[in-house]
């Protein structure tokens, strides 16, 4: 008799893990990285909330490619592989086939969130069509920026929207702002720990990491303040090593790039991964409101960021080691500014 009840047992644990499995959601995030950064706790929220077996989400592969298997996102999908253009058409002019990529594309899940298209839109109107051809799925159109006025987190606009839509209750829709929400491996700490030899950084001093750029020009603190708090910092124990992305390779001018390398280290081009690990070996991180500074905070770095013209309560990065210095927004990008270099020092001590 107990035998039969173990094996019954374990046959409902069995049926209750297929099932949930079979829940999954998918997120489709056309937004840059630190938007893909501020998704995640809408993806923790909708695997707990919801009991969910899965949720994978659909973006830029620049961006959403280091997300599986070192936060909650389950699996990625590239945007740029899909045809969800076709989804903006107007309904009377939206056509499906037999056995279209597009039923399939969301034949898995029984939610989808989306960031692209508007409530009640065409786009909206043709995904919940295309969503229930295989099943019956849940939509849910989030905006990618709250409106005007909103002046608590992003990232509880998103999940207090979803409540809203979903039926969930609002208590439910918590946001951890203090939370780890990308986990590094040792094989990251080892490409981190190779690129900085290559680099000539000696990896028994303290390490901060600076990275002076953002996707505006206005959001960037003028290139002299970075250099300052660089040539302060640098010394027997502390090393310091500027990282430029592709747009502040674009951005800068010659001789911008000359004067970094004259005062400390420098890394050009890192792929995302790298930034990863180089970012899993520093002892702290300075930066704008960038999409590498999101990503430093919720990997648990000390992390300083730098505000000028956005709103540190709306797009403030999460993470358990984040400070906001916030600069006036008039003059962010053009001047130098000695009170504002201190107050990121002071911020620096070791």
């Amino acid at each position: 008799m107990q035998a039969e009840n173990d094996i019954l047992s374990l046959l409902e644990a069995q049926s209750a893990r297929s099932a949930k499995e079979m829940k999954r959601a998918v997120i489709l995030q056309p937004g840059a990285l630190g938007d893909c950064i501020l998704t995640l706790p809408l993806v923790k929220l909708l695997k707990e909330a919801l009991d969910l077996g899965g949720v994978d989400l659909v973006g830029h592969s620049d961006y959403v490619g280091i997300l599986p298997e070192r936060s909650c996102v389950d699996g990625i999908r590239s945007l740029e592989s899909l045809d969800l253009h076709r989804l903006f058409v107007e309904p009377t002019r939206f056509d499906l086939a037999d056995r279209d990529p597009l039923i399939h594309l969301f034949a898995d899940y029984s939610w989808i969130i989306t960031f692209l298209g508007e409530p009640g839109s065409d786009f909206e109107q043709n995904l919940i069509f295309t969503a229930n051809c295989s099943r019956n799925a849940e939509v849910v159109t989030l905006p990618l920026k709250p409106p005007a006025g909103h002046a608590r987190h992003i990232t509880e606009y998103h999940t207090e929207q979803l409540a809203r839509q979903s039926g969930l209750p609002l208590e439910k829709a918590k946001v951890d702002k203090k939370g780890v929400q990308v986990r590094v491996a040792d094989a990251d700490r080892d490409r981190g720990v190779e690129m900085l030899e290559q680099a000539g950084i000696d990896l028994a001093k303290r390490l901060v990491v600076i990275q002076p750029g953002s996707g505006g020009r206005q959001k960037c603190w003028h290139l002299e303040n970075f250099l300052n708090v660089a040539r302060t910092l640098r010394g027997p124990e502390v090393e310091v090593l500027f990282l430029l992305g592709p747009a502040e390779v674009e951005r800068l001018r010659p001789s911008d790039k000359v004067q970094i390398h004259s005062v400390t280290r420098c890394i050009a081009h890192p792929s995302l991964a790298e930034v990863v690990g180089l970012l899993s070996c520093a002892d702290a991180f300075l930066g704008n409101d960038s999409g590498v500074t999101h990503l430093a905070a919720c990997m648990g770095l000390r992390t300083i960021a730098l505000f000028g013209p956005t709103d540190p309560a709306v797009y403030q990065p999460l993470g358990p080691r984040v400070t906001v210095v916030q600069g006036q927004p008039e003059g962010f990008a053009d001047k130098v500014s000695a009170t504002l270099q201190q107050t990121v020092l002071d911020h620096l001590v070791f």
